[in-house]
């Protein structure tokens, strides 16, 4: 099958980028999106061409390096499929595309389809650690947790941070990633003596990266390659407010003595 592809190619963050035309003649049905991009790129080497720069490791969904825009659309057009797992059996003969980065300031370009996706990174390390001590491995079920919660810790925890929700986001809002990384330790026994603490400081660094507010548009859920729910943000601002009061408390409370 013939595939058109117009790429966003940008030598560095600094210099001026543009979408490139290119045509590929032989691209196979069962090839993977990268795939069909590694062909381009053998070709374009051969030319003496510079490749086209994006970004994987796993390319089994896991790993959450793979993310660009596919046609405006965020790891492209099926849903619950990272970029990696989206095959070329979903186009047509003939189709053309148009391949750009993620648009987010916190997220700048490094190199065509490349992003820095380090705030990402800071938000995290801004949570700290939980502060049980774990010594050898406990017995499984020392600690009892509710069915419901630790379900929902779990979905929570399937976030593989790839930023789609905040590609497709209007505000680039991270508002589901840092919401999901809160929830899948708050909603834990083990999570809980930091919750409130690591909810304000991962709000508060999530401000700081120049990330947008969220608006309750819904297209971070709508785009998460692993269904993690919007529900999480509501659960964020919950534990935020409540923390956020009981320091206010604390501090009135010191005061007065």
């Amino acid at each position: 099958m013939k595939i058109i592809l117009n790429i966003w190619r940008q030598k560095n963050s600094s210099s001026p980028g543009k979408m490139v035309r290119y045509e590929l003649d032989k691209v196979n049905e069962h090839m993977s999106f990268l795939e069909m991009l590694d062909v381009l790129n053998e070709d374009l080497a051969r030319k003496g061409e510079d490749p086209v720069a994006f970004e994987h490791d796993c390319r089994e969904g896991i790993c959450g390096c793979c993310g660009f825009m596919v046609n405006g659309i965020a790891h492209g057009p099926e849903r619950s499929t990272t970029v990696c797992q989206l095959h070329m059996r979903h186009f047509r003969d003939g189709d053309e595309l148009w391949l750009e980065p993620f648009r987010a300031k916190a997220f700048p370009v490094i190199k065509d389809l490349v992003v820095d996706r380090s705030a990402f990174d800071r938000v995290i390390a801004a949570g700290g650690y939980i502060s049980i001590n774990t010594g050898s491995a406990p017995e499984a079920n020392s600690i009892p947790v509710e069915r419901q919660r630790a379900d929902r810790a779990m979905d929570a925890a399937a976030c593989i941070g790839c930023g789609a929700c905040v590609a497709a986001c209007p505000n680039a809002s991270a508002s589901l990633f840092v919401s999901a990384k809160i929830a899948h330790l708050g909603l834990l026994p083990q999570g809980e003596p930091e919750r409130d603490r690591r909810a304000v400081r991962m709000v508060l660094k999530m401000t700081e990266e120049g990330f947008g507010y969220c608006t309750n548009t819904g297209e971070c859920e709508a785009i998460c390659p692993k269904g993690v729910k919007i529900e999480n943000i509501a659960r964020m601002h919950r534990d935020f407010t409540r923390a956020v009061a009981l320091y206010r408390e604390a501090s009135k409370a010191a005061g007065a003595h």
